[in-house]
């Protein structure tokens, strides 16, 4: 199968897909983004770089070393820690956050002057 061929033919299934999955109808998707999902799939799974190295023929190990730092679960924790109202437009830090930084920033200033 060429190239191009496998291209409609995943390009096909995403388009089936999206019909019942939202999130796929303005995504486009490669089959380099499968061959990234299956690699870090294969590393969570066997935990051998270099196997996976060797799978996706690659000449240098520290191309393969990317997705050491590339846990999806590990990922999705740290989404999920985020509170629900913060996870969506700007951050506004509460005003006792703030106080507690400017008088940070404030006390290295005030004992500089006291010392010269």
């Amino acid at each position: 199968m060429t190239r191009a061929g496998f291209e409609y033919v995943l390009g096909k299934h995403v388009g089936k897909a999206a019909k019942s999955c939202a999130s796929l109808r303005d995504r486009r998707v490669s089959p380099h983004q499968l061959r990234h999902g299956c690699a870090v799939v294969m590393l969570q799974a066997i935990r051998d770089v270099l196997k996976v190295a060797l799978w996706l023929g690659h000449a240098d190990i520290r191309t393969t070393e990317v997705y050491l730092r590339m846990d999806p679960s590990e990922k999705l924790k740290a989404v999920e820690a985020v509170p629900p109202e913060l996870r969506r437009g700007r951050f506004k830090a509460p005003d006792a956050l703030i106080a507690s930084l400017l008088s940070d920033l404030e006390a290295p200033a005030q004992s500089d002057r006291v010392r010269t």
